[in-house]
């Protein structure tokens, strides 16, 4: 067999590029559609406040991604059998889904964080009691 024909590194990084950039563009606009609502409530309503912090999660999303999916495409030895391939594809893309899953829900962590905060700072006071129960002799 012709040495050139047998090295499937090329098939390999086009499967993979072919694979990883349609699915970060759907889970990009995926996170974009459905995330505003959130934002929306962590952010009290301010319509303005949750598109612009949405769209900016999306530019990170997406340069991260990317960037990642780029910084990934380098094969350590040539790849030369049909198995290969499937399995360098399928750990690179397995390593940038963990890693931005990862990343997303620490997203989720901070904004609720902030969610929890803003509530707690347009709760109303605490009021004092009207009444009292008797205490019971003898209790412990």
């Amino acid at each position: 067999m012709d040495p050139i024909l047998a090295d499937y590194t090329s098939h390999a990084y086009a499967a993979y590029l072919g694979t990883a950039v349609p699915l970060t563009l759907w889970v990009g606009r995926t996170l974009v559609k459905h995330g505003r609502i959130f934002l929306l409530d962590a952010f009290g309503g301010n319509d303005a406040l949750a598109d612009a912090v949405n769209r900016l999660l999306a530019v990170g999303f997406y340069l991260v991604n990317i960037g990642l999916i780029t910084k990934s495409i380098e094969a350590s030895a040539p790849i030369t059998t049909i198995p290969e391939v499937i399995r360098y594809g399928s750990q690179n893309l397995g390593h940038a889904m963990l890693v931005l899953g990862a990343m997303h829900f620490f997203n989720l962590f901070v904004l609720s964080r902030m969610r929890r905060r803003g509530l707690a700072q347009s709760a109303p006071p605490p009021v004092l009691p009207n009444a009292y129960l008797p205490q019971r002799v003898g209790a412990a």
